[in-house]
């Protein structure tokens, strides 16, 4: 199984390099040769044990990945986040924090997955957590982005209009996907991580689009898919290399929830890998959210989606 992953890992990334070579149109910035340089020196260190590489490497990969991809966007499109809202992914960094504490407190209750060869010191074990944490919505929403850029799925289609009738049923089935787990008997709970995974985005999907804020129901209804396809597929990627890092690296975390731990691909159970499209989706819905709630505004993320 190990074998199969490497090869997905591969393929995936072979995908990406292959389709930024096709349709780039000005040299790679400087920040994205300091993300590649990064990533291959963290490889190289992380292998030979090098530490504080080794223990900290999921962090340092997933930075070095984020100057690689903002500056591949940049290279196709002339679009960089980094470059024109530094202050803005700052400020996405510290919400991506804040949202996947969200996910460590279900945690606490299903169990579904620990951490491993932490750091000993507990500033140092914080430290770690908050770096991860904060590099998860900027790699989905870079990643996101770099796929939109590719082109794939410009061309206009059929408007999708849901009721309001319909999205109040959403809501209502997002909030009892997030109540089960909390409420039924831990030894069934931690079999239902798959309903937090979906819930946040039932829930909140209907919220944003209410609000008028970025939302996949609003492209739907008028006929735009880049964005949902771009993230379904920004999910995959970030799913693979997240295992794929996590696998190798010192500190790392493993699942423990009850099912198919015989049928992994590096440290995920098999059909885990179809979880992360869905995340990516929610991630974004979360974030659209919360952003709304900290500052009462939301900047329009469309200049990103030429």
């Amino acid at each position: 199984m190990l074998k199969l992953g490497i090869i997905f890992t591969a393929a995936t990334v072979t995908i990406l390099v292959a389709e930024f070579f096709r349709t780039r149109r000005r040299p790679l910035p400087a920040h994205g040769w300091l993300g590649l340089i990064a990533l291959v020196c963290a490889e190289f260190l992380m292998f030979r044990g090098v530490e504080p590489v080794a223990t900290y490497f999921n962090p340092l990969a997933w930075t070095a990945y984020i100057l690689l991809a903002d500056a591949a966007t940049f290279a196709i499109n002339g679009h960089s986040r980094l470059r024109e809202e530094g202050r803005g992914f700052m400020k996405m960094a510290a919400l991506s924090i804040i949202l996947w504490l969200i996910f460590e407190a279900y945690n606490l209750r299903l169990r579904n997955w620990t951490y491993v060869a932490l750091p000993q010191g507990r500033l140092e074990s914080w430290f770690g957590y908050a770096w991860s944490f904060a590099t998860i919505t900027p790699g989905i929403f870079m990643t996101a982005g770099l796929v939109e850029s590719f082109g794939w799925f410009r061309a206009e289609s059929r408007p999708i209009r849901f009721s309001r009738a319909a999205e109040i049923c959403f809501m209502m089935f997002g909030a009892a996907l997030l109540a089960i787990p909390i409420f039924a008997p831990r030894r069934i709970a931690m079999y239902l991580f798959a309903f937090v995974w979906l819930g946040f985005l039932l829930l909140l999907e209907p919220v944003n689009h209410h609000l008028r804020l970025p939302s996949f129901l609003n492209d739907l209804a008028r006929g735009y898919r880049q964005r949902l396809y771009s993230f379904l597929i920004a999910g995959w990627i970030c799913g693979w290399l997240w295992e794929f890092w996590n696998y190798w690296a010192g500190a790392k975390w493993v699942y423990t929830f009850p099912i198919l731990q015989r049928w992994k691909i590096f440290e995920m159970p098999v059909p885990g890998y179809l979880a992360y499209p869905v995340f990516a989706l929610e991630c974004f819905a979360m974030y659209v959210t919360g952003a709304w709630l900290f500052s009462r505004k939301y900047i329009a993320e469309e200049k990103y989606q030429e």
